[in-house]
């Protein structure tokens, strides 16, 4: 092999290698010594310095798998010695990671990072699960008492039934947070309930607040990720952000949309979706900039190894992680695969592209729900369609309406308010009207044999669809 393979390709299959050596990592464990991090360096040195032959791509490859096993080899050596605490009391100090959640009985629960038991820190993360009704908020340090068990998933350890002993909430630990919850408040001055807290998570990120009501109806039928930090949330402020910012010149453009990234980020918290938003919605924006253009699997590999090597237990089956990439793809690869198989080049309108991007997001994540869940919506497309496309002009309303309650007097703030109640109120209509349909949700489920073969399906699909349109992947931008 005598031609130069390009080095984002190169990139790519290092990628891979990462995932597949950080997924492989919970089986076999035998790389874990620094040593063979720099093995997989040196590996990938000499690789990307060559570029000319069939031994430079086994050399990236291999370089990606050592430097995936090692991370993962470690990071399950610094998990293990909590195993040890297993059936026993113990006295467990933590900073809340996430927005705590509550269970149908009102229970509270949350992630702790950042653990000590019995005042000696160790790794991981521990999953929370308390009857005692208390204000728990991300970034507070939560000293609890209660029985270790085996965790989870890709948590290691869990507590049930803990009993919160402290809550401790230092000042300026989490600004972001405080700022969010603030604005949260604002909102609420002008706009009523449930159409508050819709608005607030739609702007801010902020689902906690949610009312169990509209949190089961959301769910019910794949609506959650209108009001969880999402890359969609996150793609139409940098979009139009960047529209904007481009007026003044191409490097405000970047620098402001960069700076809105992590603002959005921090303001809703780093959870597994919004890290694979934030770095590919980066990634984009640089690319723009440079008048690069990235293919979508080097895209999507790169920033999932780089999200597994910061955080080694997405590769290990973590359900946020997996349904944030396969919505990604169907997004970016399977939704303009098949407009340009039925409409060629004709640009799509607004409704028409946000029901093929909801088709594929929903057909790519199908598999994945059918084993992990049993079971489907199959008014999930509808209610997506009817609204998605509001969800910009939500926000725009949300804002003014935050904005109005913190510069004007209280009567002026609902009057300003009302467009933004408004437009929430359809939508809470719309959703609670069809999640009393009883085709609302139907029971089907999927051995994992199964899903491989459905993504096996999938794949041959879109291979088809390649092949049949000649698509040209690097052509879309989603910042663009």
């Amino acid at each position: 092999m005598s031609r130069r393979i390009h080095s984002s390709w190169l990139i790519a299959l290092a990628s891979i290698g990462v995932l597949v050596g950080t997924f492989t990592a919970q089986y076999w464990q035998w790389f874990a010594s620094p040593e063979w991090l720099i093995v997989g360096i040196c590996f990938s040195a000499a690789g990307f310095y060559s570029r000319r032959s069939a031994v430079a791509i086994v050399m990236i490859v291999a370089a990606g798998l050592l430097i995936g096993l090692q991370r993962g080899g470690r990071e399950l050596q610094l998990q293990a010695p909590l195993q040890e605490f297993v059936g026993a009391q113990v006295l467990l100090e933590g900073k809340v990671a996430e927005d705590p959640s509550l269970d149908a009985d009102g229970d509270v629960r949350f992630r702790l990072r950042d653990i000590a038991v019995d005042n000696v820190e160790y790794s991981g993360e521990v999953w929370v699960a308390s009857s005692k009704r208390s204000d728990v908020r991300r970034s507070d340090v939560i000293l609890v008492r209660g029985r270790i068990s085996d965790g989870f998933g890709t948590i290691p350890a869990a507590m049930y039934r803990a009993d919160i002993i402290q809550i401790t909430r230092p000042s300026f630990s989490d600004v972001a947070r405080d700022t969010r919850d603030w604005f949260a408040d604002n909102i609420r001055e002008g706009v009523r309930e449930p159409e508050a807290s819709l608005g607030a998570g739609f702007l801010l990120g902020q689902k906690s607040a949610l009312p169990e009501k509209l949190d089961i109806e959301l769910r019910l039928l794949g609506l959650t990720h209108i009001v969880v930090a999402s890359g969609y949330n996150l793609s139409i402020l940098v979009r139009y952000g960047r529209r904007l910012f481009e007026r003044i010149s191409r490097f405000s453009a970047v620098a402001l949309s960069g700076m809105l990234v992590l603002g959005f980020a921090n303001i809703t918290g780093f959870s597994p979706s919004m890290t694979r938003a934030s770095l590919i919605t980066g990634l984009s924006l640089l690319a723009w900039y440079y008048g690069r253009k990235f293919h979508p699997v080097v895209l999507l590999s790169f920033s999932a190894a780089v999200t597994v090597l910061i955080n080694p237990t997405y590769a290990w089956g973590d359900l946020g992680w997996l349904l944030s990439f396969t919505s990604f793809i169907g997004v970016i690869m399977l939704s303009p695969l098949i407009h340009k198989y039925f409409w060629g080049e004709t640009k799509p309108g607004n409704i028409r592209q946000v029901v093929i991007e909801t088709f594929s997001a929903q057909l790519l994540t199908l598999p994945l729900i059918m084993a992990t869940f049993g079971e489907y919506s199959p008014l999930a497309l509808l209610a997506n369609v009817l609204v998605l496309p509001l969800i910009p002009l939500a926000m725009l309303l949300t804002f003014i309406a935050g904005v109005s309650a913190i510069l004007l007097p209280s009567g002026l703030t609902q009057i300003v308010a009302w467009p933004a109640e408004t437009i929430m109120g359809y939508m809470t209509g719309v959703v609670d009207y069809l999640a009393r349909q009883p085709l609302a949700s139907r029971e089907l489920s999927l051995t994992t044999s199964g899903a491989i073969v459905m993504y096996l399906l999938l794949l041959a699909l879109m291979a088809y669809l390649w092949r049949r349109t000649g698509h040209r992947f690097r052509d879309y931008n989603i910042v663009e």
